[in-house]
């Protein structure tokens, strides 16, 4: 790798991949192509070099102390906990205008702008038509950041999304925002990424469970490794803005963690209200409001063949896909990784 000549606000340093690293990247994630990719130290984060245009706009991002953020490494339940935290702040009545909209531009994606060189491709609308961006940012330009320019102009109570570690956001942050981390099982999060990764164009995953597993435990996946993601998140856990949750507890108590979000938001939602939030965002109903949202940005084979973007929504799924051998090898890596105190469930 070679110096991209660029040091960030947040201090790290961007190198370029090149060489054989991205030829092999390219070949087994086809959406790399053309697109570049970069490396960030320290804790090894990997980008899309688009990364670059936004870095210190979202280090800097003027946050709000009734913000929300909901941050997470990918496939631990963003999603979900992004529509409930959103339904307990602004549709707690089940009459919101705007419910039916794509949880993205009702919860923006902050960073999302780096995954999408020529705006939402294949079939969808370009960032540009979605109707959320015309209507809070009227006179934008779209190259700024549709989505980061989306999440400064959406009016209170905004809820964030985030996939970056705490490290590329400003120190600031934190005291400023209420913050809900969401961890996961590796071993699940590894299938579910892997999913991912062949279902999304702009990643188009070609290789085996095998080969997605060596880029997992490397950190060579887009948003770089699990296990730095998580320690940055378990370090601040006793921070009186931080909430941090389990993926497993979600689905094993959903009424006992929506009580503690109740508390931790201060939404002061009734019983009653709870209730009617996890009906609402239970995963046979989001399933069937998100996949017909995002059939079209959909590698339709691996679509019909292995399901969607709410696939299962179950843990422990891996004990059906990984090997005895693969499993066990994870269970060595993560306990090498995850040696900081954090018990998964």
């Amino acid at each position: 790798m070679k110096l991209f000549n660029m040091l960030l606000d947040s201090g790290h340093e961007v190198t370029l991949l090149e060489g054989e690293e991205l030829a092999q990247q390219e070949q087994d994630f086809t959406g790399h192509k053309h697109r570049g990719l970069v490396r960030l130290t320290p804790g090894r984060w990997l980008f899309p070099k688009k990364f670059t245009k936004y870095a210190n706009d979202l280090y800097n991002f003027k946050w709000r102390s009734s913000d929300v953020v909901v941050m997470t490494y990918p496939k631990c339940g963003t999603t979900w906990t992004q529509e409930i935290i959103w339904t307990m702040r602004n549709n707690n009545n089940f009459d919101h205008p705007h419910a039916n909209e794509p949880i993205m531009d009702r919860v923006p994606f902050i960073e999302v702008d780096m995954l999408f060189p020529d705006g939402l491709t294949h079939g969808s609308p370009t960032m540009t038509e979605t109707p959320s961006f015309l209507r809070h940012c009227p006179d934008a330009d779209p190259n700024d950041g549709v989505y980061l320019q989306m999440s400064a102009a959406i009016p209170d109570p905004r809820t964030i999304k985030t996939h970056l570690p705490f490290s590329l956001l400003h120190p600031s942050m934190l005291d400023t925002v209420k913050v809900v981390y969401v961890a996961r099982n590796p071993k699940d999060v590894l299938l579910s990424f892997m999913h991912h990764s062949r279902l999304f164009f702009d990643l188009d995953f070609q290789g085996t469970v095998e080969d997605f597993y060596k880029y997992f435990i490397s950190g060579d996946l887009i948003f770089g490794g699990y296990d730095e993601h998580v320690k940055e998140a378990w370090e601040r856990r006793t921070h009186p803005n931080l909430h941090f949750v389990f993926y497993e507890d979600m689905q094993a108590d959903i009424m006992k963690e929506l009580r503690r979000l109740n508390d931790f938001l201060d939404t002061q939602l009734t019983e009653e209200q709870l209730k009617k939030v996890a009906d609402y965002t239970s995963f046979e109903s989001m399933k069937e409001r998100g996949n017909e949202e995002m059939k079209k940005i959909f590698n339709q084979d691996v679509y019909k063949k292995d399901g969607g973007f709410f696939r299962k929504g179950k843990s422990g799924d891996w004990k059906k896909s990984l090997t005895p051998e693969l499993a066990a090898e994870m269970d060595s890596w993560t306990a090498k990784h995850f040696n900081f105190g954090i018990t998964f469930k």
